[in-house]
């Protein structure tokens, strides 16, 4: 049976215990009598030796108890010192009080010296592979075969001090904390573990050239976005490599590990606070009910289902065209949530039959509409695709939601559907006009209103030939959508809840321009920017789906919910941000170019239209 090698190093300690007691106590009698073994009183030395093989076989049991043969010593730190301690010290007060007893009083000098040699040789023992591990291999690289890093932490506190010890104490990179910037004057010029801290966020350039740094780690999980942004923006011209830990939680955690902290990504410069809103009151709302999300292999679509799958929903449909996405996103979900009820099909928004399908088998109670066409350049080229997909798509998606009965419908939009100079942006401001339209119908019962947009052909209707169109009306359909929207009226319920989401680009999403700089920066440039006035509101993917989980929670119907995402951010200068954080310089080491504006892209977007506030526009309620 093959023994584990901390037991054999637990199996030696207790013999070196053994040996270093013995010693501590016969070096106090030893001292006592001036170093002459022939001076020692026999009474004394009798004592001694009577007593001392009971004490050393309770001071070894006393120490397993007290897990000292068990520690990981690499990593022993001042909690396992003071452990080791006062351990010790218990086991030297007991042993002075027992030989008293039971033999003899000894001198005063056996007890202190006997029970101070013993904490040395038993707790230092223990410390010894600390202090070689850190102290002399750690301060020693090969600065020929592997030379040694040197990195700048910004923040004193808590994670900063973490994140140094373990630079310090680990021996798989080659990193060492050169210094600490910390804007606290109180700190400056004084040292943690064992590092200066030299001086607040203005000096990091100075002290970043002169002692060499090469990495720059910013640890104050508790900062404002502002100052984040302000400290990452004068860390950038430096030319050092960035990276910083995500949040607070994981200081919380104890998760504060270099293997944690993250590439500063261009986001972390956007300078302002992540929006917050009350999810536990959103998840309680969906949990039991029956949802479909539409485009649920999208960006924001399988984000949304990420977080509603995590919220105990009756059943959860995911509806989409692109079949590898969504397969990508069911595969997660049945691995993450196993006893999650899933249903993911295949299926455009454009059919009728296929959409009218999925409602009468599953019923949903709250529909998610992310399934769009979004590329503005590309719309541009194909208007028709986007008015189908889009406007058709949606009407036809909101029909069948309207006739089965489902309570809340949420559309998600875009910035660009405010006065739309492009095919994208103007099918999307038809969708929320079709979405409004839909909310009054539900509320006014006016279902005459509504025209008939489904149009097939089939094999055989009421004696029709194959492939001839085949005329609903004249089928008698019309008449059974009528008895089924009586059946859904005749319910104790105020009818479906239509509403629309607004907001800007989504940082991380399908064809967002931030990949998109990356991969040119990573093939060495050029980067391509369409105008370097052009600007764009910037939100977050976790933004966005909150957002609109919020909006369908505490939705009254008519709504178009914005996002007050901050000020506009230039384009051109997170491209030159990212460059910058990637180690390089714009314009010398990565090219940035200007290619024009594309069919149907506006310098700037908007929020809301001028003069649109009231109910029978847009409502501008804003998260």
């Amino acid at each position: 049976m093959k023994i584990r090698h901390w037991k054999v190093i637990a199996i030696g300690l207790m013999f070196y215990d053994a040996i270093a007691i013995a010693f501590s106590y016969f070096f106090g009698l030893w001292l006592r009598f001036d170093f002459t073994f022939t001076a020692i009183d026999a009474e004394y030395l009798q004592a001694y030796i009577t007593f001392l093989p009971f004490y050393i076989v309770a001071a070894v049991i006393f120490f397993w108890f007290m897990h000292m043969y068990r520690g990981i010593w690499r990593f022993a730190g001042f909690n396992e010192l003071l452990r080791y301690a006062a351990s010790s010290l218990a086991a030297s007060v007991a042993h002075a009080i027992l030989i008293t007893l039971v033999c003899r009083r000894m001198p005063f000098s056996y007890y202190i010296v006997g029970g101070v040699v013993q904490l040395i040789l038993v707790v230092g023992i223990r410390f010894s592979y600390r202090f070689y591990t850190q102290v002399i291999v750690r301060k020693t690289p090969d600065e020929g075969k592997n030379p040694a890093k040197k990195v700048m932490i910004i923040g004193a506190g808590a994670a900063g001090r973490t994140v140094m010890r373990e630079l310090q104490q680990s021996d798989k990179t080659n990193l060492v904390p050169g210094c600490i910037i910390d804007d606290n004057p109180n700190k400056w010029n004084r040292y943690v573990e064992g590092v200066p801290v030299v001086g607040g966020r203005d000096d990091i350039p100075g002290f970043a050239e002169k002692l060499g740094i090469e990495e720059i780690y910013f640890c104050i999980p508790t900062a404002a976005a502002q100052d984040k942004k302000d400290i990452l923006n004068i860390c950038k011209e430096t030319g050092c490599a960035l990276k910083s830990l995500p949040g607070i939680y994981q200081l919380t955690n104890d998760e504060v590990l270099v293997s944690r902290l993250k590439s500063v990504a261009v986001e972390d410069l956007l300078g302002r606070d992540p929006i917050k809103v009350d999810m536990e009151g959103i998840f309680q709302y969906i949990k039991g009910k029956t949802i479909l999300v539409t485009g649920g292999g999208g960006s924001i679509g399988s984000e949304l289902c990420r977080q509603i799958a995590g919220h105990e929903p009756k059943r959860l449909v995911i509806f989409d065209i692109y079949e590898n996405t969504t397969y990508a996103i069911e595969l997660e979900l049945r691995e993450k949530y196993p006893d999650l009820n899933l249903n993911v099909l295949i299926g455009s928004v454009r059919d009728s039959r296929r959409i009218n399908m999925v409602f009468e088998t599953y019923h949903p109670d709250i529909v998610f509409h992310a399934a769009a066409h979004k590329h503005v350049p590309l719309m541009e080229y194909s208007p028709n695709e986007a008015i189908k997909n889009n406007v058709i798509g949606t009407y036809k998606t909101a029909y069948a939601a309207l006739t089965h009965g489902t309570q809340r419908f949420v559309l998600i939009s875009t910035d660009k559907a405010v006065n739309p100079t492009n095919i994208m942006g103007a099918s999307k401001r038809l969708c929320e006009m079709v979405i409004q339209s839909m909310d009054a119908v539900s509320k006014s019962g006016r279902w005459d209103l509504l025209p008939f947009v489904h149009a097939h052909k089939d094999k055989v209707i009421d004696g029709q030939r194959v492939g001839d169109p085949v005329d609903h009306r004249a089928a008698g359909w019309e008449e059974k959508q009528k008895l089924k929207i009586e059946s859904v009226k005749n319910k104790e319920r105020t009818g479906t809840q239509f509403v629309a989401v607004r907001f800007g680009n989504v940082l991380g999403s399908n064809g967002s321009v931030i990949p998109r700089f990356k991969e040119q920066i990573e093939a060495g440039g050029p980067v391509t920017v369409t105008h370097p006035q052009i600007t764009r509101y910037f939100m977050t993917i976790p933004e966005a789906v909150s957002l609109v989980l919020q909006a369908g929670t505490y939705a009254w119907g008519g709504e178009i919910f914005v996002l007050d995402m901050g000020e506009p951010v230039k384009i051109d200068t997170l491209a030159r941000n990212l460059i910058k954080l990637s180690g390089y310089k714009p314009d010398e080491d990565i090219e940035v170019v200007y290619t024009g504006l594309r069919p149907g892209e506006k310098l700037y977007e908007e929020k809301l239209m001028a003069g649109y506030y009231s109910r029978g526009g847009e409502d501008g309620l804003r998260f």
